[in-house]
């Protein structure tokens, strides 16, 4: 039998207003990664933050030739270049869009 709008199944333990029923929700199982990379990259090592060593040691690498460790850098310092693309359909024709439904 269909129950109506409001109405509650018998025998069930209506919520109060504004409490979850599942207050605690499903353990996580490792913490955030965000959290364990700020740990991580914050740890010093002779005085120096991990994270600014690995930045040390790309642009060492980088100022010795090394294209992989100047490209990640300058990505990340700058943003990556943007890169034009171009669409062509068959034999070179504009490019045919079927099937769409504009509601």
């Amino acid at each position: 039998m269909p129950f109506k709008k409001g109405q509650i199944h018998p025998g069930a333990i209506p919520f109060k207003k504004g409490q979850s029923g599942n207050p605690k929700g499903q353990p996580r199982k490792i913490p955030e990664l965000r959290i364990l990379l700020a740990e991580v990259l914050g740890e010093e090592k002779d005085g120096i933050a991990a994270a600014k060593a690995i930045l040390m040691a790309l642009r060492a690498k980088a100022t010795k030739g090394d294209v992989r460790a100047a490209e990640l850098l300058l990505d990340r310092a700058y943003g990556k270049a943007m890169q034009a693309v171009e669409l062509t359909g068959a034999n070179g024709g504009p490019v045919v869009i079927t099937g769409m439904k504009i509601t």
